[in-house]
């Protein structure tokens, strides 16, 4: 694993406890975005930031060593991005206010609603466009050479580039300072997160009914080469029709024609292995993520729960850690999750042939749920197996069996458990 040295101060100089951070290659090889923290008595989100601002800019530039203790080369820490013939375009005009495109907005056009969420850097709220209810991503407080202002012209650029039913639709953006936004589709059913949230565990079928149109969106986006790099079931949006679509390209990134990537981004409990550790990656970094997704979805928790996210992380690394089976999932969905989280890359199938399989698997269920009925997964108890269907007793599991191909406990080595 790759250690990035700071001479930060102790915690204590901060009254902090960092619990999640994105870490992004940049210019300068280093920067630091903490997203979520614990024990701050300032008096805000601005104040946190100003003084986290003041206090990096009395701290040397970081150094960064590989495992034999020597810089990575300039190839291996390169990251890959959208043309910056591209952005610049976009630079200027957001400098110039020269946008002719038709995705450009009229900021005048744009009716506010209510404040959804805040974050760091930026507010999201409900509103309305030519008479369509959307959701407006507000930027605050960006400066033209800021590493977020580099993000947002990225992310409007991915956006521009996609359309599929399964991926919020991106309406436009004003990208004329002081009005940075992005607009989409106003998603009424909110995340999958906060569904899980609610009901606790989904059906089997309705895990396999997500899983199907997560692949067809993540297959049409690595089709395109572009990399989500942040797939959680809190980027996974509903609409009204409970059609699920995936969301937040804020780190998504283009592959060039080397296809790697080596800037750790996402968030610890789903992140690859390759990703945590620096090494290169490319687009099978999301089908790791794609598995931990599954096991959210069976289990309606947060994996690993019982640890911080860089004990987690460590733990995925070092030890092989994987989020235990659940003792009532079929074995053909413990199959895709055992797969999708191997260590090497190489062996985790494509999102290609995840969507062809898990259509199958929904058909099956689809045919066995109008056969004997489903009932809601239970939540799983430690030494049971809980029923998911009524109905004789050849029904689903014996026939999800049947078309599993069967078992693939991977080399991965610790998809059942935690190590001790």
């Amino acid at each position: 694993m790759r250690v990035v040295a700071w001479s930060l101060p102790r915690d204590g100089d901060l009254g902090l406890n960092i619990c999640e951070a994105h870490a992004f290659n940049t210019k300068d090889r280093f920067s630091l975005d903490v997203f979520v923290v614990n024990g701050w008595a300032g008096g805000g989100t601005e104040e946190l930031e100003e003084v986290l601002s003041r206090r990096l800019q009395e701290l040397p530039p970081p150094v960064v060593r590989g495992a034999s203790g020597s810089p990575p080369s300039s190839a291996r820490e390169q990251e890959l991005r959208v043309p910056q013939e591209e952005l610049d375009v976009l630079a200027r005009q957001a400098t110039t206010g020269a946008a002719d495109n038709d995705w450009e907005l009229d900021p005048n056009e744009i009716i506010f609603h209510e404040k959804i969420a805040s974050g760091a850097f930026g507010d999201l709220f409900r509103g309305s466009y030519c008479g369509q209810d959307v959701a407006i991503k507000i930027l605050r407080n960006v400066h033209e050479d800021s590493q977020q202002f580099q993000e947002f012209l990225q992310e409007v650029a991915i956006m521009r580039k996609v359309r599929h039913k399964n991926i919020v639709q991106f309406i436009g953006a004003c990208t004329q300072k002081p009005n940075l936004c992005i607009v989409f589709e106003f998603m009424s059913g909110g995340s999958v997160y906060d569904y899980i949230r609610k009901s606790g565990p989904l059906r089997v079928g309705t895990v396999l009914k997500i899983a199907v149109e997560v692949c067809r969106g993540m297959d049409y986006l690595h089709k395109r080469k572009i990399v989500h790099r942040d797939l959680k079931a809190a980027n996974l949006l509903l609409d009204e029709t409970g059609t699920v679509k995936i969301a937040d390209f804020g780190v998504a990134r283009v592959m060039d024609h080397t296809g790697i990537m080596t800037a750790e981004t996402g968030t610890y409990r789903w992140m690859a292995p390759e990703v945590i550790e620096h090494n290169p990656y490319k687009e099978k970094a999301d089908v790791f993520s794609f598995g931990i997704v599954l096991w959210e979805l069976l289990t309606g928790r947060i994996p690993y729960s019982d640890m911080t996210p860089l004990q987690a992380a460590v733990g995925v690394v070092q030890k092989g850690l994987r989020p235990p089976i659940p003792p009532n999932c079929p074995p053909p969905l413990s199959d895709i999750m055992r797969l999708c989280w191997q260590r090497d890359p190489n062996v985790r199938p494509s999102f290609e042939q995840l969507k062809v399989k898990t259509e199958e698997l929904l058909e099956v269920y689809r045919q066995q749920d109008g056969a004997g009925g489903v009932r809601k997964v239970p939540h799983a108890t430690a030494g049971s197996a809980a029923p998911v269907a009524s109905g004789s007793s050849g029904g689903l599991l014996a026939r999800l069996r049947g078309s599993s191909g069967g078992s693939h406990s991977g080399g991965g080595g610790s998809g059942s458990g935690r190590p001790k």
